[in-house]
């Protein structure tokens, strides 16, 4: 099985979720992106599955996304949340060719971090683009669950940790930090069940 993220209009979104009747889907959801959101095409679609998005959204007559990566986990981890609706945010961003690997190691690294410093990020998951599944302009995306918005637009981007230790990777005046393209897809909308995996 292979986690999916998928860019979608917002109108139609609502029915992606129904692809969990297709064989060989184990999980899907999609919703509108909530105000505040940039970079993403309206509605972002989660699915786990052995086949990509676009033949599953095809077995029900459904648009092909507009934009679609394969996920290729680096670490997650689960934290209960109470049943019930919880927010769901996807970064989608793009490292420069020219950067060094041991400074993509420490961007990683310090994306990782931030759950133990910003106490409102519930699951979490950071993956690499598998780009032999599906070739692409984003070469990593970076997941998080949180009880209500305030937890993203409030703590999560307001912590210090945030502007002093993640923020320069992607300041391109910073020297020898900002190796992340300018260009992001920072998205986020209501789910009605947890997402991402644990390991």
């Amino acid at each position: 099985m292979t986690r999916w993220v998928s860019l979608l209009p917002a109108e139609g979104a609502e029915a992606y979720p129904s692809a969990v009747a297709v064989p060989g889907v184990s999980a899907s959801s999609a919703a509108p992106d909530l105000p505040g959101s940039f970079g993403g095409a309206g509605g972002t679609w989660d699915l786990t599955a052995d086949q990509p998005p676009a033949r599953v959204a095809a077995a029900l007559s459904l648009p092909e996304p507009l934009e679609t990566v394969a996920l290729a986990p680096v670490r997650a981890r689960t934290i209960p949340l109470p049943p019930g609706p919880r927010v769901k945010r996807t970064l989608l961003l793009a490292v420069r060719p020219t950067a060094p690997e041991n400074l993509v190691a420490h961007l990683e690294r310090d994306l990782l971090a931030m759950p133990e410093h910003i106490s409102t990020i519930r699951s979490w998951a950071l993956s690499r683009v598998d780009q032999a599944l599906t070739p692409s302009r984003w070469t990593h995306v970076w997941e998080q669950e949180y009880v209500d918005v305030e937890g993203l637009t409030g703590e999560y981007l307001g912590h210090s940790y945030h502007w002093t230790c993640v923020d320069r990777w992607f300041d391109g005046e910073v020297p020898g930090a900002g190796i992340v393209e300018p260009r992001l897809a920072h998205v986020f909308r209501w789910a009605d069940a947890p997402m991402l995996p644990d390991g």
